[in-house]
């Protein structure tokens, strides 16, 4: 079962470096040449039934994560779930979803006008968890989006793809700080979502977590091409519960402010 998780996770991967070309030299850097341990994988859609959270997780539960945890996003107007595999080297999966019946009527127009023309069983391809962008968009209704929200206008424009992956700090040789990680990032070159401070969470939540800001790449809207924010890299630091084993959930707070690594600014 690991090898179809890891079959998997390698095609994300792949699908990820190519609008995050940023992440392939962190990933170098801080495992100097090795590989590292992904803490987890996250991924962004709409509760619209055909692409909803449960779908996309059936692909994971298929391959034998079990869900683990759910959360809300009152602010963003998102609920979350977590998944986990019995493997613990395996990525965790963070999966949010956009609560479109939130937004005003032209808002969901939107939306619906994009999801509604899918194929039913669109997202029981094989493929769908690095399928891309399904639909086309303009970059006049990216922009609409973008106002009302940034993750909306963000998943209209790429898709479905890893919004971001997670060095786990706890399994790198040559860090065991989330301050040292930081710093090598920055020394480097990389600038950090500072929003909520560098450094989200602390030991009394029992998690750690820095992002850099998304990188930039172009998309083919249907009217013109437009270079926005795409995909970033995540580092997070794990500590232990009261029974000695790592704290594996997400803590809610901490999670909003990541989500902001997109804002296009």
């Amino acid at each position: 079962m690991t090898t179809k998780v890891t079959a998997l996770f390698d095609k994300i991967w792949q699908q990820y470096l190519t609008i995050t070309p940023s992440a392939k030299k962190i990933h170098h850097l801080l495992g100097n040449g090795n590989d590292v341990i992904n803490d987890h994988v996250a991924y962004r859609t709409f509760n619209i039934d055909k692409v909803n959270l449960d779908k996309l997780a059936k692909h994971l539960l298929s391959i034998g994560y079990t869900e683990c945890g759910q959360y809300d996003f009152s602010a963003k107007k998102l609920t979350a779930k977590h998944f986990e595999h019995s493997d613990n080297t395996m990525p965790k999966v963070f999966i949010s979803e956009l609560r479109v019946d939130e937004f005003s009527a032209k808002i969901q127009t939107i939306i619906h006008d994009l999801v509604d023309p899918l194929a039913d069983n669109i997202s029981e391809q094989t493929d769908f968890l690095y399928s891309g962008r399904p639909w086309q968009i303009s970059s006049t209704n990216y922009k609409i989006l973008l106002k009302a929200s940034e993750y909306a206008a963000w998943l209209a424009a790429w898709g479905y793809r890893a919004n971001h992956f997670t060095v786990s700090i706890n399994h790198l040789d040559s860090f065991d700080c989330i301050i040292d990680v930081n710093n090598t990032l920055k020394n480097a070159g990389y600038t950090l979502n500072s929003i909520g401070g560098e450094i989200k969470g602390d030991k009394t939540v029992k998690l750690e977590q820095s992002s850099t800001l998304a990188d930039k790449a172009l998309v083919e809207f249907s009217d013109v091409t437009l270079e926005i924010p795409s995909c970033f890299y995540e580092f997070a630091k794990r500590y232990p519960l009261a029974n000695g084993k790592l704290y594996t959930g997400f803590v809610t707070a901490s999670a909003d402010k990541i989500f902001e690594s997109t804002n296009a600014t």
